[in-house]
């Protein structure tokens, strides 16, 4: 595996790192330690020391949780709020991350690794954006008068569900927590939020914040923790009625299991993706280049819908791969807090190992490694933006989620192949199509199986936007409209005329 030579980027810092204090966890309005007294580490990924030491949460206080959220829902301020009311607390939500907005990208950037210029550009504004989004909905759930036969007048309600368990990643701190809360809060349930234990500090943040803007005691709650303990406390326990994951696929599977073996609660999945990217050589190769580029290696790649097997049509493959190549031996890694940043460190030691052994399989497979292929500097979890190229679909890394900077370069010579080819995977998460020709760009659209399908652009996202997987990417759909029946129950009502 190729080393690489030069340091990590050492351009000087223009954002201050953050301190961060020890953090506790919020059950029922209260910021208290765990029963157990345990905590954990949340270390820098750019040199793996710690940050702060936070409240280890586990059954015991998942058990706490939920019975002060089960108290909100059925007796507090907030069962009795008008769903305008409800509205309110999200738009000022929205105003005070708004306010905090700096603050909260140095210390996302600090706990996950991500550059402050992508949080201050992309995390930070679509965060705010989905609690807008959500607070206008929050009076605009309702039912439908029914015409039956008979007598009769027939009507539908649309109620809260009660109380929610909400897991969420570490790859979008903000933008998860913003995804889960949002729909919940809206249709006026409340929460339970087990954070991703190696990225816990922005969510507790946020719900401090949410606490000085008024929202009633035990309606959110903060419990980090690991998988195995609060997760699955979360995940199995009885009086939650609804869970919401995102994550990889394998863990879905565990969520949905303990769902379904404790209370049949209500579940919805948004998991990994193995997402084809193809390019028709009657593209704006350029446009395609750019939008390749940002599609894999935003985020570190660490992107559940990364465009991460890039079908390029075979009389413009060349082409394609020089210019991309170029593009990834200038990109700029290093010091998340410089601005100059395009690509910090993996989020853990755990991942940079993962990462590194996909490359080490590429290259045993035999797929041509252009550039890349191994660490940057001597401390931290840096990896050097990697290109493969003369990759087939049977490699491993055209066929599992790497989650890396690995980008994966496939040839091909025509729709119907690669199609066939692009859903030739357990996974359905995105996809996207570059070329001039409309009618080509639609019968892609149309034939590929993914929930999302971007035509000359990727990951664009809007809150209004339905998003989730096909097949083994997930059940149910994050943002819209859609996302808000995750949460509710209809009841139809009959009375006899």
């Amino acid at each position: 595996m190729a080393t690489a030579t030069a340091p990590a980027q050492t351009a000087k810092p223009q954002h201050a790192k953050p301190k961060v204090a020890d953090q506790k966890m919020l059950i029922g309005g209260k910021w208290v330690h765990s029963v157990s007294g345990k905590t954990f580490a949340t270390t820098d990924p750019t040199d793996g020391s710690v940050i702060c030491n936070v409240a280890e949460g586990d059954k015991a206080d998942v058990d706490l949780a939920v019975k002060a959220a089960r108290v909100a829902f059925e007796d507090g301020p907030w069962a009795r709020m008008t769903p305008a009311e409800r509205g309110l607390l999200l738009y000022r939500l929205a105003d005070k991350l708004d306010t905090h907005k700096t603050e909260l990208a140095a210390l996302e950037s600090l706990d996950n690794g991500k550059p402050i210029n992508d949080a201050l550009a992309a995390d930070l504004p679509l965060t705010i954006a989905c609690y807008r989004y959500y607070a206008g909905w929050a009076d605009k759930v309702f039912g439908q008068t029914v015409p039956i036969n008979g007598p009769y007048f027939c009507y539908t309600r649309h109620e809260p569900l009660g109380v929610v368990g909400q897991i969420i990643p570490w790859n979008f701190p903000l933008l998860m927590q913003a995804w889960k809360w949002g729909p919940a809060l809206a249709c006026g349930n409340t929460v339970v939020l087990k954070p991703a234990e190696q990225t816990p500090l922005t969510a507790l943040r946020v719900a401090q914040l949410a606490q000085e803007v008024g929202f009633p005691d035990g309606v959110i709650n903060v419990v980090p923790g690991y998988g195995p303990t609060a997760g699955a406390a979360l995940s199995g326990h009885m009086d939650v009625d609804k869970i919401a994951f995102t994550g990889e696929t394998g863990t879905g599977k565990i969520v949905m299991t303990a769902a379904a073996q404790s209370n049949l609660k209500r579940v919805s999945l948004e998991l990994g993706g193995k997402s084809p990217n193809i390019v028709f050589a009657d593209a704006d190769l350029d446009a395609a280049v750019e939008g390749a580029y940002f599609g894999l290696f935003f985020n570190q790649g660490q992107c559940c819908c990364a465009g991460s097997r890039l079908f390029v049509q075979e009389s413009a493959y060349d082409a394609f791969v020089h210019k991309i190549v170029e593009k990834a031996k200038g990109r700029k890694v290093g010091d998340p807090f410089s601005t100059e940043t395009e690509q910090g460190p993996q989020v853990s030691q755990e991942q940079f190992d993962r990462v590194l052994s996909y490359i080490a399989a590429g290259q045993k497979d035999g797929a041509k490694m252009l550039v890349g292929g191994g660490r940057v500097g001597d401390k931290g979890y840096f990896i050097q933006p990697t290109v493969f190229a003369d990759v087939k679909d049977d490699m491993k890394i055209a066929q599992e989620e790497i989650f890396g900077p690995v980008m994966s370069i496939l040839k091909f010579k025509d729709a119907d192949e690669v199609i066939a080819r692009g859903n030739r995977t357990h996974y359905g998460l995105a996809a996207a199509v570059w070329t001039k020709d409309v009618k080509k760009a639609l019968r892609l659209a149309n034939g590929l199986r993914a929930g999302t399908v971007w035509v000359n652009c990727y990951d664009v996202f809007d809150a209004g936007a339905p998003f989730g997987g096909f097949k083994m990417s997930g059940v149910g759909r994050e943002l819209g409209q859609y996302a808000l029946q995750h949460y509710t129950e209809v009841k139809t009502v009959t009375m006899a005329m």
